[in-house]
C-alpha cells in the first residue's frame, strides 16, 4: 500500500473514531452548592465511570463530572491518563460532601472516600476551596441524575 493510501486510511479511521466518541456524549446536569452553579457531565454506567475525564486537556471553570454509583460504598479514584489537575468531592446518598481530595494528573495515587459514597464530583483543582465549599455542604440537583448502573 502506498504511503498516501496509508495516510488516508489513518485519517479516515481517526475521523470515524472522533465521530463515534461524539455520538456518545454524556448527559449534563446543572448542580448547585452554596449558591454556586455548575454544569456536570454525568457518568452513570460502569463504562462511563471508568473513562471519566481521561485524555481531556482542559475543563472549563464551572464544568465538571458527576459520577453516579448504584449504591453508597467505599469509592476510590486515580488519575491515570487524566491530564487535568482535579479536586474530587465524595458525596453521600443525600448529596452531602463527605470529603474532598486534590488529585495530581497522570498518577496512580488512590483518592478514596472516607465513608460510603453514592456520588463523586470532579472539578478543576481548587474549585471547591476557592468557593469555601467544605465537607458538610450539600450538592443540590442530584435527584435529576440518572440512576447509577
Amino acid at each position: 500500500m502506498s504511503l498516501l493510501k496509508r495516510l488516508l486510511a489513518t485519517l479516515l479511521l481517526a475521523c470515524c473514531g472522533a465521530h463515534a466518541w461524539a455520538d456518545q456524549a454524556l448527559p449534563e446536569l446543572v448542580l448547585g452548592i452554596k449558591g454556586h452553579k455548575l454544569t456536570a457531565e454525568v457518568a452513570a454506567t460502569e463504562s462511563q465511570r471508568a473513562t471519566g475525564l481521561m485524555h481531556r486537556r482542559m475543563l472549563p471553570e464551572h464544568r465538571g463530572m458527576l459520577f453516579v454509583f448504584p449504591y453508597a460504598a467505599a469509592q476510590s479514584f486515580w488519575m491515570m491518563n487524566t491530564y487535568i489537575p482535579l479536586s474530587i468531592a465524595f458525596l453521600d446518598n443525600d448529596g452531602v460532601i463527605i470529603n474532598i481530595a486534590d488529585m495530581k494528573p497522570l498518577t496512580t495515587d488512590s483518592h478514596s472516600s472516607t465513608k460510603p459514597a453514592r456520588y463523586a464530583l470532579e472539578m478543576n483543582q481548587g474549585w471547591f476551596a476557592k468557593r469555601g465549599i467544605k465537607p458538610g455542604a450539600r450538592v443540590e440537583g442530584l435527584k435529576r441524575a440518572p440512576a447509577g448502573q
